[in-house]
């Protein structure tokens, strides 16, 4: 079979004209192809007078080789690539059962292959089941009721659980190992669309039922979950050569649960793990991470941006972007986890905190486009020597962001113009905050550093250049955004453990190793496959 990459055509085009491309790339008649099947399809908008769906396909002819010889220089015609999941290992029948910590998509994927891989996994987390776990998350939504265990943070599914649900990442995966990822999705109920998008999502609603789907496949393998489960201690024992190992760890509800193989996916703001792990004198670097605000437009300005009198053609649905500026203060602003047709939401983890997020369900229908608008923060510029002190840095203007929303968990928010002109804002534009519980106009520079203030204030212009009424008057700024990434990183060796103690694998968002849906559950297949290897090695 052969691969068959960068493959275009118009956007408008006829059914057939897929398969005429075919036959006129590779230079072969139609009765040498067999069959077809699409790999995956994207567009190309940089002409919005001439949009172009850019296709891989894999092809199969009765006779490759003369066509791999014709084109044995041509990057674009390959062999295509091995792309079935294989297991490295099986439990043997002593296996002691290794722990995960954190039900996100890093502990939800190692949870499931070291099911599939018979060991039976013990998964661990602090939050609720999702269902019930949505019902709290609601809560703080429409009634600004927190509980700090069990909300857009913490519980079954993790953070993406609340998000757009992208399914994309910049990581290298030689082993085809995000393939694994998103046929395992579709087994639990995503779209099969996004085996074959470039940019696939899911949504919200979407997640909790699958979710819900691979807990029981985990179940029915023999791995147990257990809710309502703060991990508050580990146990570390050294011997004699002053090796140190994790031998087991202390729960909140004052249970002890020994273990020597703990997979730690405790995702990005579990700070309070952070500091009793950085306590017991686990390793742990301060790692770079971004602070800012989620700005909103209407979705329609974004899609006729970017793909003008196309706008709305149902095969390019809601318009994204990705855009970034280095500014003359050194900082590099930047659109994060932009959520076409979705809204604003609350996701703090911690009384008398505001923090924001996005989400979009899988329709992408909403009226407004939201994005991160954030600028980098570097460890070594802006905190050096301490590896914690990122925690205190998100903390503070989270806190300072809860007192301009009104000590309500309402969200501070400003007019772009007023912004840019440095008054606060009294009231909003024609542009509608979609962020629940609500926004309180205010002067958003009260609740960010005054590095980012200059530097978003810089950006924007440019931004509004590249993407007509990006920086528009109306357009809503609503603060703050702070868990972009986790502000550290538990350092691993090669062997995927800790640096300095063995038996403990770091994992995913939280762990510094992992970005998003896919990026921590590609993490947590990799750190399962260690687990597993470590389990079966001879003693």
């Amino acid at each position: 079979m052969l691969r068959l990459t960068n493959l275009t055509l118009p956007l408008h085009h006829a059914d057939e004209a897929l398969l005429a491309a075919i036959f006129k790339r590779l230079r072969v008649s139609p009765r040498e192809v067999v069959r077809h099947q699409i790999v995956r399809r994207g567009n190309d908008a940089r002409d919005k007078s001439n949009i172009l769906l850019v296709y891989t396909v894999d092809v199969t002819l009765r006779n490759e080789a003369p066509v791999l010889a014709r084109f044995r220089k041509d990057r674009d015609v390959q062999r295509t690539p091995d792309t079935h999941y294989r297991h490295v290992a099986t439990a043997p029948a002593d296996a002691p059962r290794p722990v995960v910590i954190g039900a996100g998509p890093c502990g939800l994927f190692a949870g499931l292959i070291l099911a599939q891989m018979g060991f039976r996994p013990i998964i661990l987390d602090r939050g609720k089941v999702v269902r019930e776990r949505t019902k709290d998350t609601w809560g703080l939504w429409r009634k600004s009721v927190l509980n700090p265990e069990s909300n857009v943070q913490f519980g079954e599914g993790g953070a993406g659980t609340f998000s757009d649900g992208k399914l994309y990442s910049r990581i290298k995966d030689p082993r085809h190992l995000d393939r694994k990822v998103l046929i395992e999705f579709v087994k639990a109920g995503a779209p099969p669309e996004i085996l074959t998008e470039a940019h696939p999502h899911i949504g919200t609603f979407r997640l909790v039922t699958m979710v819900e789907s691979m807990r029981e496949t985990i179940e029915a393998l023999g791995g147990e979950y257990r809710f309502e489960k703060r991990v508050d201690g580990i146990d570390v024992e050294a011997d004699g050569s002053g090796e140190r190992r994790v031998r087991g760890l202390h729960l909140h509800t004052g249970e002890y649960l020994e273990a020597e193989h703990v997979v730690l996916a405790i995702g990005h703001s579990a700070r309070d793990t952070f500091r009793m792990l950085h306590a017991a004198g686990v390793h742990v670097e301060a790692k770079p991470f971004s602070i800012g605000v989620r700005i909103e437009h209407p979705q329609s300005w974004i899609d006729r941006a970017r793909f003008g009198a196309n706008a709305g053609h149902p095969v390019l649905g809601a318009a994204e972007y990705h855009i970034s500026h280095h500014c003359s203060n050194g900082r590099t602003v930047y659109s994060f986890c932009m959520c076409p047709g979705g809204t604003v939401v609350a996701a703090t983890s911690e009384e008398g905190g505001v923090a924001t997020n996005g989400m979009s369900q899988y329709s992408r229908n909403e009226r407004n486009a939201n994005s991160g608008f954030v600028v980098a923060i570097d460890p070594a510029r802006d905190f050096p020597g301490d590896p914690l002190a990122g925690l205190a840095l998100q903390r503070h203007w989270e806190q300072r962001a809860f007192v301009a929303g009104g000590s309500n968990y309402r969200a501070p928010a400003q007019r772009l113009g007023d912004f840019m002109a440095r008054r606060p804002s009294t009231t909003l534009g024609s542009v509608v905050p979609s962020y629940k519980p609500g926004v309180t106009p205010t002067d958003l520079a009260e609740c960010l550093p005054d590095f980012a203030v200059e530097a978003m204030r810089e950006a924007l212009p440019v931004f509004g250049r590249q993407i007509p009424d990006y920086d528009h008057p109306d357009v809503v700024m609503t603060g703050v955004e702070t868990r972009t990434s986790s502000p550290v990183r538990f350092t691993r060796g090669d062997d995927f453990q800790s640096l300095n103690t063995r038996g403990l694998f770091p994992a995913g968002e939280g762990a510094g190793y992992a970005g998003g849906i896919l990026s921590a559950a590609v993490d947590g297949i990799k750190v399962a496959e260690a687990v597993a290897k470590s389990l079966c090695r001879a003693p």
